[in-house]
Protein backbone atom coordinates (compact mmCIF):
# COMPACT_ATOMS: atom_id res chain seq x y z
CA UNK A 1 0.00 0.00 0.00
CA UNK A 2 1.89 3.13 -1.15
CA UNK A 3 2.17 5.81 1.66
CA UNK A 4 1.08 9.36 0.87
CA UNK A 5 3.07 12.26 0.72
CA UNK A 6 2.93 15.30 2.04
CA UNK A 7 4.09 18.28 -0.43
CA UNK A 8 5.96 21.28 1.58
CA UNK A 9 4.78 23.97 0.67
CA UNK A 10 6.90 26.67 -1.46
CA UNK A 11 9.01 29.08 0.17
CA UNK A 12 7.78 32.44 0.74
CA UNK A 13 10.50 34.56 -1.65
CA UNK A 14 12.16 36.85 0.92
CA UNK A 15 11.12 40.72 0.61
CA UNK A 16 12.54 43.51 -1.21
CA UNK A 17 14.59 46.06 0.90
CA UNK A 18 12.53 48.94 1.10
CA UNK A 19 14.50 51.68 -0.70
CA UNK A 20 15.56 54.53 1.71
CA UNK A 21 14.70 57.22 -0.43
CA UNK A 22 12.55 57.29 -4.06
CA UNK A 23 13.15 59.74 -6.66
CA UNK A 24 10.26 61.29 -7.30
CA UNK A 25 9.19 62.17 -11.02
CA UNK A 26 8.77 65.45 -11.72
CA UNK A 27 6.26 67.44 -13.83
CA UNK A 28 7.10 67.96 -17.60
CA UNK A 29 5.47 70.89 -19.11
CA UNK A 30 3.86 69.91 -22.46
CA UNK A 31 2.52 72.06 -24.91
CA UNK A 32 -1.18 70.11 -25.27
CA UNK A 33 -2.97 67.00 -23.39
CA UNK A 34 -1.86 63.67 -24.90
CA UNK A 35 -5.19 61.67 -26.23
CA UNK A 36 -5.86 58.14 -25.71
CA UNK A 37 -7.30 55.46 -22.95
CA UNK A 38 -4.42 54.69 -22.04
CA UNK A 39 -3.31 57.99 -20.29
CA UNK A 40 -4.56 58.95 -16.65
CA UNK A 41 -5.62 62.17 -15.67
CA UNK A 42 -4.97 64.13 -12.36
CA UNK A 43 -5.38 67.61 -10.73
CA UNK A 44 -1.95 69.08 -10.48
CA UNK A 45 -1.35 70.12 -6.71
CA UNK A 46 0.40 73.40 -5.69
CA UNK A 47 2.34 72.00 -2.83
CA UNK A 48 5.37 69.99 -1.23
CA UNK A 49 6.65 66.37 -3.00
CA UNK A 50 6.74 63.77 -0.24
CA UNK A 51 7.46 60.26 0.19
CA UNK A 52 5.74 58.88 3.48
CA UNK A 53 8.27 56.28 4.42
CA UNK A 54 6.32 53.30 7.15
CA UNK A 55 7.93 51.23 8.56
CA UNK A 56 7.47 49.07 11.63
CA UNK A 57 7.59 51.07 14.82
CA UNK A 58 8.23 54.69 12.97
CA UNK A 59 7.38 56.61 10.25
CA UNK A 60 9.75 58.95 8.08
CA UNK A 61 7.79 61.72 5.86
CA UNK A 62 10.89 62.63 3.16
CA UNK A 63 11.09 65.35 0.75
CA UNK A 64 11.70 65.98 -2.85
CA UNK A 65 15.46 66.99 -1.33
CA UNK A 66 15.92 63.81 0.72
CA UNK A 67 15.08 65.78 3.93
CA UNK A 68 13.25 64.60 6.61
CA UNK A 69 10.39 66.49 7.66
CA UNK A 70 8.25 64.29 9.52
CA UNK A 71 8.38 66.33 12.85
CA UNK A 72 7.12 69.17 10.13
CA UNK A 73 3.90 66.88 9.40
CA UNK A 74 3.17 65.14 12.34
CA UNK A 75 -0.45 64.77 11.61
CA UNK A 76 0.48 63.16 8.20
CA UNK A 77 2.81 60.58 10.09
CA UNK A 78 0.46 59.89 12.47
CA UNK A 79 -2.55 59.20 10.10
CA UNK A 80 0.46 56.89 8.01
CA UNK A 81 0.73 54.52 10.85
CA UNK A 82 -2.66 53.56 11.30
CA UNK A 83 -3.46 52.75 7.38
CA UNK A 84 -3.47 49.00 8.32
CA UNK A 85 0.62 48.18 6.76
CA UNK A 86 3.77 46.93 8.38
CA UNK A 87 5.93 48.95 5.59
CA UNK A 88 4.97 51.12 2.59
CA UNK A 89 5.92 54.28 0.79
CA UNK A 90 3.20 56.68 -0.40
CA UNK A 91 4.08 59.41 -3.00
CA UNK A 92 2.17 62.31 -2.89
CA UNK A 93 1.56 66.02 -2.56
CA UNK A 94 0.99 67.83 0.98
CA UNK A 95 -1.35 70.94 0.71
CA UNK A 96 -3.40 73.46 2.27
CA UNK A 97 -6.70 73.93 0.32
CA UNK A 98 -8.40 77.40 -0.29
CA UNK A 99 -12.36 78.07 0.26
CA UNK A 100 -13.03 77.14 -3.15
CA UNK A 101 -10.87 73.51 -2.59
CA UNK A 102 -7.81 74.63 -4.42
CA UNK A 103 -4.41 74.22 -3.51
CA UNK A 104 -2.77 77.54 -1.98
CA UNK A 105 0.90 76.93 -1.46
CA UNK A 106 1.34 80.39 -0.03
CA UNK A 107 -1.56 79.37 2.92
CA UNK A 108 1.02 75.95 3.01
CA UNK A 109 4.06 78.32 3.43
CA UNK A 110 2.36 80.18 6.18
CA UNK A 111 1.40 76.98 8.02
CA UNK A 112 4.63 75.62 8.40
CA UNK A 113 6.26 79.16 8.72
CA UNK A 114 6.35 81.74 11.52
CA UNK A 115 4.11 84.13 10.13
CA UNK A 116 0.73 84.47 11.15
CA UNK A 117 -1.55 81.92 9.22
CA UNK A 118 -4.80 80.41 9.67
CA UNK A 119 -4.05 77.28 9.11
CA UNK A 120 -1.92 75.10 11.55
CA UNK A 121 0.88 72.39 10.64
CA UNK A 122 -1.24 69.90 11.68
CA UNK A 123 -4.26 70.80 9.42
CA UNK A 124 -1.73 70.23 5.89
CA UNK A 125 -3.47 67.47 3.69
CA UNK A 126 -1.49 64.94 2.08
CA UNK A 127 -3.02 63.88 -1.11
CA UNK A 128 -1.50 60.09 -2.42
CA UNK A 129 -1.50 59.76 -6.05
CA UNK A 130 1.44 56.41 -6.08
CA UNK A 131 2.17 53.35 -4.07
CA UNK A 132 5.82 52.46 -4.35
CA UNK A 133 5.77 49.71 -1.95
CA UNK A 134 3.75 47.74 0.42
CA UNK A 135 4.04 44.85 2.73
CA UNK A 136 7.52 43.73 1.23
CA UNK A 137 6.84 44.51 -2.39
CA UNK A 138 8.86 46.78 -4.35
CA UNK A 139 6.14 48.00 -6.67
CA UNK A 140 7.84 50.31 -9.19
CA UNK A 141 8.37 47.99 -11.60
CA UNK A 142 4.35 47.30 -11.63
CA UNK A 143 2.25 49.29 -14.13
CA UNK A 144 0.49 51.88 -13.07
CA UNK A 145 -2.60 50.78 -13.03
CA UNK A 146 -1.90 47.74 -10.67
CA UNK A 147 0.04 50.48 -8.11
CA UNK A 148 -3.44 52.91 -8.25
CA UNK A 149 -5.65 49.82 -7.37
CA UNK A 150 -3.40 48.52 -4.65
CA UNK A 151 -3.15 52.52 -3.65
CA UNK A 152 -7.02 53.41 -3.97
CA UNK A 153 -7.72 49.91 -0.98
CA UNK A 154 -5.50 51.67 1.40
CA UNK A 155 -7.07 55.31 1.36
CA UNK A 156 -9.92 55.82 -1.50
CA UNK A 157 -12.94 57.50 0.82
CA UNK A 158 -10.93 58.48 3.70
CA UNK A 159 -11.67 62.05 4.85
CA UNK A 160 -8.49 62.69 7.39
CA UNK A 161 -5.42 64.07 6.85
CA UNK A 162 -4.19 61.50 4.21
CA UNK A 163 -6.62 61.65 0.95
CA UNK A 164 -6.43 59.85 -2.92
CA UNK A 165 -5.91 62.46 -5.50
CA UNK A 166 -8.88 60.91 -7.76
CA UNK A 167 -8.14 60.18 -11.61
CA UNK A 168 -10.03 62.72 -13.21
CA UNK A 169 -12.94 60.67 -16.18
CA UNK A 170 -12.20 62.87 -18.90
CA UNK A 171 -10.80 63.54 -22.12
CA UNK A 172 -6.94 65.72 -22.10
CA UNK A 173 -8.48 68.31 -23.51
CA UNK A 174 -11.79 68.41 -21.37
CA UNK A 175 -10.11 67.88 -18.33
CA UNK A 176 -7.34 71.03 -18.92
CA UNK A 177 -10.53 73.12 -19.90
CA UNK A 178 -12.11 72.46 -16.39
CA UNK A 179 -8.83 73.11 -14.94
CA UNK A 180 -8.63 76.51 -16.11
CA UNK A 181 -12.13 77.59 -15.53
CA UNK A 182 -11.83 76.30 -11.75
CA UNK A 183 -8.52 78.67 -11.74
CA UNK A 184 -6.70 75.52 -11.12
CA UNK A 185 -2.36 74.95 -11.35
CA UNK A 186 -3.04 72.38 -13.96
CA UNK A 187 -3.49 68.96 -14.74
CA UNK A 188 -1.08 65.68 -14.51
CA UNK A 189 -0.88 62.73 -17.46
CA UNK A 190 0.61 59.62 -16.75
CA UNK A 191 0.34 56.53 -18.86
CA UNK A 192 -1.41 53.44 -16.85
CA UNK A 193 1.10 50.83 -18.13
CA UNK A 194 4.36 52.29 -16.70
CA UNK A 195 6.59 51.49 -14.04
CA UNK A 196 8.50 54.49 -12.04
CA UNK A 197 11.43 55.28 -14.10
CA UNK A 198 9.86 53.95 -17.15
CA UNK A 199 8.99 56.44 -19.19
CA UNK A 200 6.59 58.45 -17.01
CA UNK A 201 4.62 61.57 -17.70
CA UNK A 202 4.01 64.22 -15.40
Amino acid sequence: MARATSKKPPDKPPPDPMPARIEPCVAMLADKPPKGPQWAFEVKWDGYSLAVHVEPGRVHVITRGGYDWTRRFPAIAAEARQLGHDSMILDGEAVVLDEKGRSDFGALQRALGRKPSLHDPRDVLFFAFDLLYLDGRDLRRQPLRERRRLLESIVAGREGVIRLSEEVEAGGDEFYRIACEHGLEGGVNRPTSCAVGGGTAR
